[in-house]
């Protein structure tokens, strides 16, 4: 669905969008298709880490690049979006949902977080959280995205 097109049941005016995707096994035709097919003109970085060999083309400074110079989509990383090292590597560990959960909801509090996200969407039409994982249900891009729904009235989800 473009963006600039209204989704169902709703008027346009009264709401505000913020896409989310993830890129893990994703190929880059497939990943930046996505992208300009919805209209996004902001991809949020929420990674802690996004430097990795192992990132391949979302490498930070690479992607920044990709997505501005080939494609006129602004590029931040808003490392305080991101979990700690310490609950980001406890989940790695154990795979607990819940308890990663309930580690990052109160950082998003501490962090003021809706507050980054009213400023990020006043400044853009259409963001996209940007993590690794495929599928948005054990990623805190969601949970970063649902935060900032239940501050920011009218905001409309929409996982890619």
């Amino acid at each position: 669905m473009a963006a600039n097109r209204r989704l169902p049941g709703t008027d346009r005016r009264s709401f505000s969008v913020v896409y989310t995707i993830g890129y893990r096994r994703k190929p880059l035709a497939t990943f930046i298709g996505q992208l300009r097919e919805i209209g996004v003109d902001a991809v949020i970085d929420v990674r802690l880490r996004n430097t990795s060999h192992l990132a391949g083309y979302t490498k930070r400074d690479d992607l920044a690049f990709l997505l501005g110079a080939g494609f006129g989509i602004a590029y931040e990383h808003h490392p305080e979006l991101a979990p700690t090292l310490e609950i980001l590597d406890g989940y790695r560990d154990d795979e607990d949902w819940a308890a990663y959960e309930a580690g990052f909801l109160p950082l998003l509090a501490e962090r003021a977080a809706e507050g980054m996200g009213r400023e990020i969407l006043t400044r853009y039409r259409a963001p996209c959280l940007l993590c690794a994982e495929p599928t948005p249900e054990h990623c805190h891009r969601r949970l970063v995205a649902e935060h900032w729904a239940r501050h920011i009235p009218g905001l409309v989800i929409v996982h890619l």
